[in-house]
């Protein structure tokens, strides 16, 4: 990639050097193989206690690629991965990729009815499913095109007395797996599907080419399907040379964010791997043992959504324990204070750690990080400065003209690691990825926030209406829609309130359909519906019963109206 000569506000914190970034024309699986060939003998996981060297690691891939081959799985078909941080996803992740697939990533936690639409909407091929939650697959999966379900086990990497214990106490709890259905194969039986297979493995995959498929609410809180090309995960890493430099070969990360979610894949995984780290896997996060994790791991970098750190302060158990080994702390997914980063700072030091919380800022639609507090940039309550290849200008949403230093107005981003768009959604694509008058292609995010004189960004605030819990952006439009599709529920309004550890939780307000009485059966009932049509961290917290809603001047729901009415009876 051909340097740009033109002058930006935060240059002055790169070298010439460092501004020019040459992305390889290769795949994410040949491109993790160019830079981790001299880590074979070095430990890439640990799960549960169990290593597995990167020689071991290629050598699960290779098995993985050839048995999806054996399948049928083609160049260009998707294959659905749903399953929480296991090495199973991370082997599938690549071995899809170096055949040449698309790889789509679902929230384990998804209800089964969203399941069925991503998997129709991408026509996937294959999917591979934790087992617990094959009781959702088989009520959906004979609607979709998917062709074969490998059902994988938290247990299949633990080491062997671990996975005894599991299966003696989680496993048999579970809903077994339908008999002599040709349609589901268990984890380590799809790996001896390859052995036979003698035909090629490699594709002529390029950077340019499609590779992932993440699901978010998209810019304008409506979900959406984003892809992803192998260039941006690729340029990610290109990247992290420069902002992540501290990172070397035999460091740990705690990886406790999901790997479905964009953070989680690009930050606290991809980039480790290439770099030669290694990522200790946790599958699921139980903030009230997080001293254990701490203490077991001794992690050198922590990556993480402010509600991780909320856990971090308010563990008791923590509060004498010795933190020299963290050397790195990233935050993601949402923007602390302040306030907030100065308290989490001053307790870092106060354990002994070397190491500062440094905020950065992106999206789905960017492959993660767009802005980082790297090279010094990092100012209290700041997001950082561009990374080396991405242009940030800020700009006045009416008039669309670029503002001044120190003036707040909508984040716009241009660079090689914006999406190629949202699938099959050109309308969409177009509505948010605009020509502007320098000639660049920018992804209008729909943030609002500023730039100082020094080319410093600061997160404002979300345009759209979204709420914000534990990370993970949570959409009122999107709930209401389906709590109205309820055959007890008239109307409905989500509201976001504040939380002291998730930051926002959802509370809807629900009018119910004339004749329908405010029963016990049909409370039940609605929030069983809920549980089955929307993901867990959608779900809201609390369902308010009314008989109208507040109008605007142009005859809409007032959701202000009712968010006040919270605020004001929570106080």
């Amino acid at each position: 990639m051909k340097q740009n000569k033109e002058k930006f506000l935060w240059d002055h914190y790169y070298t010439e050097e460092e501004r020019i970034v040459n992305i390889p024309d290769l795949s994410m699986y040949d491109y993790m193989m160019m830079h981790t060939k001299k880590f074979a003998n070095l430990a890439v996981f640990n799960y549960f206690g169990r290593k597995m060297t990167y020689k071991t690691f290629w050598r699960y891939i290779d098995d993985c690629a050839k048995s999806l081959k054996s399948l049928g799985i083609k160049e260009k078909d998707v294959v659905t991965i749903c399953l929480p941080n296991t090495p199973e996803a991370v082997i599938a992740f690549f071995a899809i990729n170096k055949i040449g697939a698309i790889v789509e990533m679902i929230h384990p936690l998804s209800a089964e009815e969203e399941i069925k639409d991503y998997l129709i909407k991408t026509k996937s091929s294959l999917l591979i499913v934790l087992n617990q939650f094959y009781g959702k697959v088989k009520n959906i999966i004979k609607e979709t095109k998917v062709k074969k379900v490998v059902i994988a086990s938290p247990s299949d990497s633990m080491p062997i007395l671990m996975n005894t214990l599991y299966n003696v106490a989680v496993a048999r709890k579970e809903e077994k797996v339908e008999k002599n259905n040709s349609l589901y194969i268990f984890w380590k039986d799809f790996l001896r599907l390859g052995a036979s297979y003698k035909g090629s493995i490699t594709s002529n995959v390029k950077k340019d080419d499609q590779a992932v498929i993440l699901h978010s609410g998209g810019t304008t809180g409506t979900p959406k399907s984003i892809v992803l090309c192998n260039r941006s995960i690729n340029g990610v890493n290109e990247q992290a040379k420069v902002f992540f430099p501290e990172a070397e070969p035999k460091d740990s990360i705690l990886l406790v964010i999901p790997i479905f979610h964009c953070l989680g894949l690009v930050v606290g995984m991809f980039i480790p791997v290439c770099r030669g780290c290694v990522i200790d896997i946790v599958p699921q996060f139980d903030a009230k043992r997080f001293d254990k994790l701490l203490f077991k791991y001794k992690p050198n970098f922590l990556l993480g959504v402010p509600t991780l750190f909320e856990a971090l302060l308010s563990n008791k158990h923590l509060e004498n324990a010795d933190m020299s080994y963290l050397k790195g702390i990233v935050c993601g997914g949402d923007s602390l204070s302040p306030q907030r980063n100065e308290t989490i700072n001053n307790f870092l030091k106060e354990h002994n750690s070397k190491g500062k919380i440094v905020q950065g800022y992106g999206m789905t639609e960017t492959t993660g990080p767009v802005c980082y507090g790297t090279k010094g940039s990092n100012k209290l309550g700041s997001v950082g400065i561009p990374l080396p290849g991405n242009v940030v200008k800020i700009i006045d949403p009416k008039t669309q003209q670029e503002v001044k230093p120190n003036e707040t107005g909508e984040i716009c981003i241009n660079s090689f690691v914006v999406m190629d768009g949202y699938l099959n959604n050109k309308k969409a694509t177009d509505e948010v990825l605009k020509l502007h008058s320098d000639g660049r292609k920018y992804i209008h995010t729909g943030d609002l926030g500023y730039m100082d004189e020094d080319g410093v960004v600061f997160y404002v605030q979300r345009i759209k209406r979204i709420i914000v819990s534990s990370g993970y952006n949570v959409y009122p439009e999107y709930i209401e829609k389906v709590l109205k599709d309820n055959e007890y529920i008239k109307d409905a309004c989500v509201v976001g309130v504040p939380h002291p550890y998730k930051k926002e939780i959802a509370k809807a307000f629900i009018i119910l359909k004339d004749g329908v009485e405010e029963s016990y059966t049909v409370k039940k009932e609605i929030m069983d519906y809920a549980e089955k049509n929307l993901a867990h961290y959608m779900l809201p917290r609390e369902y308010i019963y009314r008989d109208s809603f507040p109008k605007t001047k142009m005859a809409k729901t007032d959701y202000r109206a009712l968010q006040e009415e919270l605020l004001h009876k929570e106080k």
